[in-house]
């Protein structure tokens, strides 16, 4: 899946620590900003969830470029490009474990400073 999220999605490798045949942690960072981090699955593990049931959305202000590069790689694609009644332009997928990724340009509401909470 770390292959398909850099060659395929544009994220960029930052870090990759592996214990044994097992990657104890990886960071891909978005070049727009932001990051995923993640490290394969490790069942009875407390913090674990199975793969495939992960959802995650992206913010990016080149939605129809990442759509290219993710439909020609062949993955499933679950929503073409189109807008939203909030003003986004999003489509969504799957990657190669199950798991669905929506990409926007919703990057959501600005945070609210302690005198307005």
């Amino acid at each position: 899946m770390i292959k398909f999220l850099v060659e395929v999605v544009g994220f960029v490798q930052t870090a990759r620590y592996d214990e044994g045949d097992l990657v104890a942690h990886v960071q891909l960072d978005w070049p727009e900003g932001g990051g995923v981090m993640f490290g394969s699955h490790k069942p009875n593990q407390p913090w674990n969830v199975e793969p495939g049931t992960a959802g995650i959305y992206v913010v990016s202000n080149h939605v129809d470029e990442v759509y290219e590069r993710v439909r020609a790689s062949g993955a499933q694609i679950l929503r073409e490009p189109d807008g939203t009644d909030y003003g986004s332009r999003e489509f969504g997928f799957v990657d190669p474990e199950g798991n669905k990724w929506s990409v926007g340009t919703y990057a959501g509401e600005p945070a609210r400073s302690s005198e307005q909470a």
